[in-house]
């Protein structure tokens, strides 16, 4: 299960997303979230879905990728589908048995949130999949270039971000060992109560907690003596520079979004 997290990764290759500038697909990053929640109807839900695996396909990157990347979090899709099929009562009964109320209307409102949430996931996974962490680092720092006018860091704060983004596989690396090596120790992380997990997965959290903190010192003590200084006066090897595909990538997303708020006016809202 540890190894299906694939957060935080980079996936080398030379597609047009891999070749975008960090800035733009930071930009675009969000825009596709505000695009997500956009649609307020099948139809528009279809055309972001569309949109999606064109995305993907020009990315080059392979779909059961994508799959890795949502495969973690079925779970909590699922129970947030269950939570809106039992919210919402509108449309024909179909189930009424005590506190269980389930109608079409309720089917049909957990149905379009699950799609959505899968949608959001892979399309957020796409950035970190085509965008190297030092790119991803210098596009944070000057996105966030502003906060210097209010005594803000900015180069602090887009290391600190990208740094802990970076380590997510890692530490699902090191406590997928740990779990492997209780295991031939004969501890049982899998059956009894609930209390009984939870007591299980204190061998597991210790030696996680010490690994990650000696982990950090000796990140630490190496940019000390490579003499880091933080983000003053420092020079970078390869400047960021926007090219027309990136202003034509916005142009595109301008565009999708300007289509989904048309199809939201010719065919409303099937959300209760």
């Amino acid at each position: 299960m540890m190894k299906d997290i694939t957060l935080g990764q980079y996936f080398p290759g030379s597609s047009l997303l891999h070749r975008l500038d960090p800035r733009m697909k930071l930009v675009l990053t969000l825009l596709f979230i505000v695009l997500v929640f956009l649609p307020q109807n099948w139809w528009g839900l279809l055309a972001v879905l569309v949109f999606l695996v064109l995305v993907v396909a020009l990315s080059r990157l392979p779909a059961r990728l994508l799959w890795r990347s949502v495969k973690p979090v079925l779970f909590l899709v699922l129970f947030t589908a269950v939570l809106n099929m039992l919210y919402v009562h509108t449309g024909t009964t179909l189930v009424q048995w005590g506190f269980i109320h389930v109608t079409t209307g309720g089917l049909q409102n957990a149905a379009f949130i699950a799609v959505r949430i899968l949608c959001l996931i892979a399309g957020s996974s796409l950035l970190t999949y085509t965008t190297t962490p030092t790119a991803l680092t210098d596009g944070i720092e000057q996105l966030l270039s502003p906060l210097k006018w209010i005594k803000i860091n900015p180069h602090e704060l887009a290391m600190m971000m990208t740094i802990a983004l970076r380590f997510i596989p890692t530490l699902m690396e090191e406590t997928d060992k740990i779990m492997s090596a209780q295991k031939a120790r004969g501890a049982d992380l899998e059956s009894g109560g609930l209390l009984q997990r939870v007591r299980a997965l204190v061998p597991i959290l210790i030696p996680l907690f010490v690994s990650s903190f000696r982990r950090a010192y000796d990140l630490a003590m190496a940019m000390e003596c490579r003499c880091y200084q933080g983000g003053e006066g420092r020079t970078r090897m390869k400047q960021l520079r926007t090219a027309p595909r990136d202003w034509l990538s916005l142009a595109v997303y301008a565009a999708v979004a300007a289509g989904l708020v048309v199809l939201n006016g010719l065919f409303g809202s099937v959300l209760k």
